[in-house]
């Protein structure tokens, strides 16, 4: 079975070092939490808000051991007014057989605040 895994976390200020750093934390964290292998990922979807444009997040993907065929695509956040800035989402697509309500997605830093329901005991802030 397909299932999303959902991430976000933020970064203070648009530095390539900083939206690298943050989005490997990110997924890290998403790989630890759901035990995902790379051969079991469909594809990732990367989107940050419309203030972070000096690097592909998908960079930081590449660092990562067995992810070299893993499609990756990144794209703009739409710029609602309101939104929370300097954020960096990702989605990835995993053939699982975990149950849905058993998936963690993971929120760090101010991202928080998108989805407090689903925030774990352990969150970067």
């Amino acid at each position: 079975m397909i299932r999303g895994i959902r991430g976000a976390t933020t970064v203070t200020t648009d530095k390539e070092e900083l939206i690298l750093s943050a989005t490997e934390s990110l997924l890290q964290q998403l790989i630890k939490e759901n035990d995902v292998k790379p051969e079991a990922v469909i594809s990732l979807f990367i989107s940050v808000t419309h203030d972070l444009t000096s690097t592909f997040p998908a960079k930081a993907i590449r660092r990562f051991d067995g992810w070299k065929y893993v499609p990756v695509m990144c794209m703009q956040e739409i710029p609602v007014e309101g939104g929370l800035p300097l954020c960096i989402r990702l989605m990835l697509h995993v053939n699982t057989s975990t149950e849905q309500k058993d998936i963690h997605h993971v929120y760090q830093k101010e991202a928080v605040r998108l989805r407090p329901d689903l925030v774990s005991e352990n969150t970067i802030k």
